[in-house]
């Protein structure tokens, strides 16, 4: 006798994960709970205003934390959605206090989030959009290490829950914040990310939340010109260029991205951004690199590219990494270049470089999500160090 088992109804798809409310905007999270019958849809705005404020205010971690929510509705909650912060493989101090973590967002995936004190108002976070990328810009780090995927809106969010943790900022403080700003100048290009970066950055800034004004989220871009208008009206958040070069030339070597979108486009957009002003300047961030972009004439051609832009320009002394063969300018020719862009009247500060030692500075970010773990690698190294020694 032969039998035959009927598989039709059988499905090999893998259970869902439960949704990380973390990432839902307002109007997401009212939806989610009407979709999952956590409440009806006459209730929805109340209790959505309700966990709003316990995951963005008060930063819980457990809907049984949720006081003022009944216990059947906690319960429900739990069923079909989570809170949970993801995994920090590893945590870096360095001399300076700029923190780093290491943070694994899921199976595979892991990126890096710097958060440097005495930035902006208080501190700043830089904060990535993508694991990965795929500029290939010369004289980044990130930029060696191919794109494996965007972040999601709740994976961004995460980054900015888990440095409040580990700076015990919950509830959300009015005064006196350590984490004061947010500067999407982590891993990525955050135009190629625009829909979840415009998410979480409306989740951030909502004032019964995180409440960060968007005057002081900034997001720095390479140049991706079709989106500089999309995010000026989407977002309202400052924006930020990474220049580096004053010819299509140069910059075609720099940031290959020129090569699709050269000079003369990127500064037509970037003169037509929503809202753009005296009080809202653009910020022109620029490498000073050895013997390459670093002369007086190149300040001078610099002042001309901008010339009629309310902007300030970052002057950012290269912070190497090993492997690279770039050089960073000499002191004193950078405060040369510096001078010439002062006496125009433009702000152009140097960047005092922050967290080198534990590779946290501009354009040192990188994990190894797609080959070898970043925290395992350097574990082996840490081992291999001590049976050398």
């Amino acid at each position: 006798m032969s039998i035959t088992l009927d598989l039709s109804r059988v499905s090999n798809a893998a259970p869902k994960a439960p949704v990380n409310l973390s990432g839902l905007t307002r109007a997401g999270l009212r939806q989610a709970l009407i979709d999952a019958d956590v409440c009806p849809p006459e209730k929805a705005k109340m209790r959505a205003s309700q966990v709003w404020s316990w995951i963005h205010h008060y930063g819980v971690t457990d809907f049984s934390a949720m006081s003022n929510v009944a216990k059947d509705m906690q319960a429900r909650l739990a069923e079909h959605f989570t809170l949970a912060r993801p995994e920090v493989v590893e945590r870096q101090v360095s001399k300076d206090g700029t923190r780093k973590w290491l943070i694994r967002t899921a199976p595979g995936i892991e990126i890096e989030t710097v958060y440097i004190p005495d930035v902006g108002r208080a501190g700043a976070l830089c904060v990535s959009s993508q694991v990965g990328c795929t500029l290939n810009c010369t004289f980044c780090h990130t930029g060696t290490q191919k794109l494996v995927r965007n972040l999601t809106a709740a994976e961004i969010v995460a980054q900015v829950q888990v440095a409040r943790d580990d700076l015990e900022e919950w509830p959300s403080p009015k005064e006196d914040r350590r984490l004061s700003n947010i500067v999407f100048m982590g891993m990525g290009e955050p135009l190629y990310n625009l829909d979840n970066v415009s998410d979480a950055i409306d989740i951030i800034s909502d004032n019964e939340g995180i409440a960060l004004s968007r005057r002081r989220i900034t997001v720095s871009t390479s140049g991706v010109v079709p989106q500089l208008q999309a995010l000026g009206e989407r977002t309202a958040a400052m924006l930020a260029i990474s220049l580096h070069a004053t010819n299509d030339r140069l910059r075609d070597v720099l940031v290959p991205l020129n090569k699709k979108y050269p000079l003369e486009q990127l500064m037509a957009a970037i003169r037509a951004y929503p809202g753009l002003s005296n009080a809202r300047r653009v910020t022109f961030e620029y490498v000073m690199l050895k013997g390459v972009n670093d002369s007086p004439e190149e300040a001078r051609a610099l002042l001309k590219l901008i010339e009629g832009i309310p902007a300030k320009i970052n002057l950012i002394p290269f912070n190497p990494w090993p492997g690279v063969d770039y050089e960073c300018s000499d002191w004193k020719t950078i405060e040369r270049f510096a001078a010439i862009l002062n006496k125009a009247g433009y702000a152009s500060p140097i960047r005092t470089p922050r967290g080198r030692d534990i590779l946290a500075a501009c354009g040192q970010l990188k994990s190894e999500s797609e080959k070898v773990r970043a925290s395992a690698l350097r574990k082996a190294e840490q081992a291999a160090g001590a049976e050398a020694a």
